[in-house]
């Protein structure tokens, strides 16, 4: 059996697959564009989900089974990758501590105003006269209540915050006070102090945030989008953002990354940027290799890799 990675793996890493499983040819490379004619032979492709074309999939005739080491799959060519009959599976989940962690940190940094903080001190100038906000008695709305939305709101909770999530069901789920269907989401935005959207781009998700619903927020609501750049109509934010209809965005993710040098978001002070890095940890690649080890053991075994299956259909 040949599993091919055109994902870096970090070398203890690789040992351990080597070690753990003897009888199986891995194939370790640091991106696809030298794989090269391993990928005629490989059974398996680990792969973080950005560099799989269909001329892959027709020069990888044995492939079954791709595994994706990130949470995202929307670059993945469905329509060829469906009429081979190849599993898809991903590590979501694996990013709900890191991407949590940061989303609290920056409701802190806003509710803080650690930009002004950072400012003063640069200008090495004492001026106690920053407005600040507390957490405790806000409330978070949550776009999307899977894993990363419920491990925001685990942490909110310990803030004393209220807690309001969106889910595709409208059934409740693990630390929301209240969960609302996509039909209800208005309910969400003019309730919440702070918005956050772990939405995935999908047909159904893209441009969700529209001018209209971000109308809808508390012009001293605050905006954070973890999840996908194409879910938010950027023009549309913009717009809002300069009308004063919400007071601060934080943006990890962009309708085109990286975000343009002159783009107007760099400058605004109501705009914080940061790089798509909420999900960046230490722990990232361990995470998503045990979610691997996992379906491998089961495909080794004959059975089809079940954990975080792909519906190819809908694209997550």
């Amino acid at each position: 059996m040949n599993v091919v990675s055109s994902a870096r793996v970090r070398p203890e890493i690789q040992q351990e697959l080597l070690d753990d499983y003897p009888n199986v040819h891995f194939h370790f490379f640091e991106r696809m564009e030298i794989v090269g004619s391993a990928l005629e032979e490989a059974d398996v492709l680990i792969t973080y989900g950005e560099d799989v074309t269909e001329e892959h999939l027709q020069a990888a005739k044995k492939l079954k089974w791709i595994m994706v080491i990130s949470a995202g799959v929307e670059q993945l060519p469905f329509q060829a990758i469906k009429e081979k009959g190849i599993i898809v599976t991903n590590a979501k989940g694996i990013h709900a501590i890191p991407m949590a962690e940061y989303t609290l940190s920056m409701m802190l940094q806003v509710a803080r105003n650690a930009k002004r903080l950072i400012s003063l001190e640069q200008e090495q100038t004492w001026d106690r006269r920053v407005p600040m906000i507390e957490l405790n008695g806000q409330t978070v709305g949550v776009l999307g209540a899977g894993a990363i939305g419920q491990e925001i709101a685990r942490l909110a909770k310990a803030f004393r915050m209220k807690t309001i999530g969106m889910n595709s069901t409208g059934r409740t789920v693990s630390s929301f006070d209240q969960i609302v269907p996509p039909a209800s989401v208005d309910t969400l935005l003019k309730n919440s102090d702070f918005v956050v959207s772990v939405l995935p781009f999908t047909k159904r998700t893209e441009g969700f945030m529209t001018y209209e619903r971000f109308q809808l927020m508390k012009p001293s609501a605050v905006f954070i989008n973890i999840g996908r750049g194409k879910t938010v109509k950027q023009t549309e934010l913009l717009k809002a953002l300069e009308e004063k209809a919400i007071s601060h965005a934080v943006l990890d993710v962009f309708e085109e990354e990286p975000l343009e040098e002159n783009h107007p978001f760099w400058t605004m002070d109501s705009v914080t940027v940061t790089p798509h890095l909420s999900g960046i940890s230490r722990q990232y690649q361990p995470r998503a290799f045990a979610i691997f080890r996992e379906n491998f053991d089961s495909f080794i075994a004959g059975t089809p890799p079940l954990i975080n299956r792909i519906n190819l259909d809908e694209g997550y």
